[in-house]
């Protein structure tokens, strides 16, 4: 009786122990960096400026839509902050996210792909860990188009 009470803990433990799988180094910095951007496009949904260009280097770039958005961080705040100060700027969802780190862990890009006002677009971008916080050095947003109806949009655009 005692070796099988002993059998079924030690079997048990040991299930349980291969269930626990550790935190990678990676899986840690994924979490951090799907945390800033979570925070980041949330601070857009609530209207909070400070919080939202924050997340921004002082050197990022922001990519929108119309070819002539290529904006430098301060550019980009100038246009931004009437909507802010309305209190509706836009409101991202994410959809799914893919995140990716160099080999020395202090850099990382993602894309993404969301739920927005325009319906489906594809956000993705680049951050990098300045001491312990990461910022977003670049961030593109497109508007994602059906391969069935690209011809229409190739027409509208001309």
């Amino acid at each position: 009786m005692k070796r099988t009470f002993l059998f079924l803990f030690i079997s048990l433990f040991l299930q349980n122990c291969k269930q626990q799988v550790p935190v990678t180094k990676d899986a840690a910095i994924k979490k951090e960096v799907a945390a800033v951007l979570n925070n980041w496009h949330q601070a857009a949904t609530d209207a909070n400026f400070e919080n939202y260009f924050s997340k921004m280097d002082s050197i990022s770039v922001f990519i929108g839509t119309d070819a002539s958005e290529n904006w430098t961080k301060e550019q980009f705040s100038n246009f931004s902050e009437p909507y802010f100060d309305k209190g509706k700027a836009w409101d991202f969802k994410t959809i799914e996210r893919n995140i990716y780190i160099s080999k020395n862990k202090d850099v990382v890009w993602f894309d993404e792909l969301l739920a927005t006002w325009m319906g489906k677009c594809r956000g993705s971008g680049v951050l990098e860990k300045n001491n312990t916080q990461w910022k977003i050095k670049q961030y593109v947003l497109s508007v994602t188009i059906p391969n069935d109806s690209i011809q229409k949009v190739i027409k509208l655009k001309k």
